[in-house]
């Protein structure tokens, strides 16, 4: 905490108590020495520096965009989802803090060792699959197991939630998130020792008009091996890097030039009322609204791009780029359309 400034009034306030006998000065220099002592407990010591905690606070705000955007597509409601809290705890911290019955989720991440918990709130859950079923996700619905059918809801969610954990955690590491298991009684879901060190981040939902939390729980020990990635100056590093490296750009200018788009030629258009349509027969003849001797509009997908002259290469038809259609005139062509 930064030093405190005292304004000139409050510090000739304090030198009156002192002269008076009101306050000791020697009391004021302990009180100052004892502030500068940091209380430390070695039954639960911190495996994770501030820095580290802060770069797992960035992840999971990408996180949480990712899964915003998800549910509020998914649901077609307003969805509100912001990382609320990182925090360091034992095991047995975090299992005590967990409701019974809740919906828990335990989660594979190979190839690093161990496992996750996903922690979703009763009242999210319940909001979650109310929308599914088709209703306004209002419910006020008391804490319960689900049911089976409830059950499989909540895996769809949590495999679709476990592809955008993946990809927020992407520019830190590769991994794989699978569920393995659900459970309604935190005391069954001891993936590691009580007195282990946990890093518990905190996702505030809000869905509709329900508000509710969803936890996720990662040990040290998946961690562990990529402690040393695990800072913020790596995180900023590797996703400039991801988003400026040539072999990216490379990538997706390849991918891009293989993509096949129409490309269509008018040959020029015809108007006519619904009465002459359906007096038409075999051997009609249509007279459409372009000369022989007219450049054709080249369409690219949907956009006018350029005119051509049609004839003939070998045996087939084709056609012979004339021009380019600059920006005014392909406005002018959409307006016409």
């Amino acid at each position: 905490m930064p030093d405190e400034v005292l304004s000139q009034s409050e510090i000739d306030k304090l030198l009156q108590s002192i002269n008076e006998g009101s306050v000791n000065a020697d009391e004021m220099k302990g009180d100052e020495s004892g502030r500068k002592i940091k209380v430390y407990d070695f039954k639960r010591p911190d495996k994770f520096s501030k820095d580290q905690i802060r770069t797992l606070y960035m992840l999971h705000e990408s996180f949480a965009r990712l899964l915003n955007t998800y549910l509020s597509t998914h649901l077609r409601t307003i969805v509100n989802v912001d990382v609320a809290s990182v925090e360091q705890l034992t095991y047995q911290e975090f299992v005590q803090s967990m409701a019974n019955p809740s919906v828990i989720s335990v989660l594979g991440v190979p190839p690093l060792k161990g496992n996750i918990i996903l922690e979703v709130g009763t009242e999210i859950a319940f909001a979650f699959i109310d929308r599914v079923f088709g209703g306004d996700g209002n419910t006020t619905m008391r804490t319960r197991v689900l049911t089976e059918i409830e059950d499989a809801v909540m895996r769809r969610f949590v495999n679709t939630a476990m592809t955008h954990f993946k990809e927020a955690w992407a520019n830190v590491t590769i991994m794989h998130p699978v569920l393995e298991t659900t459970e309604s009684n935190p005391q069954f879901t001891q993936i590691v020792p009580p007195s282990d060190m946990v890093v518990i981040v905190t996702l505030q939902m809000k869905v509709g008009e329900i508000e509710g939390m969803m936890n996720i729980c990662i040990p040290y020990l998946v961690l562990e091996p990529i402690m040393s990635k695990l800072t913020t100056t790596f995180w900023v590093a590797s996703t400039i890097s991801k988003d400026e490296s040539e072999d990216q750009v490379a990538l997706i200018q390849k991918k891009i030039e293989k993509t096949k788009v129409p490309f269509v030629v008018e040959v020029g258009d015809v108007h006519i009322t619904i009465r002459e349509f359906m007096t038409l027969g075999f051997g009609d003849v249509l007279q459409l609204d372009t000369r022989v001797k007219d450049d054709l509009p080249c369409r690219v997908g949907t956009k006018p791009k350029f005119y051509c002259r049609p004839g003939t290469s070998g045996k087939k038809m084709a056609v012979q780029i004339t021009r380019v259609i600059d920006t005014q005139e392909q406005e002018d062509e959409e307006e016409n359309d």
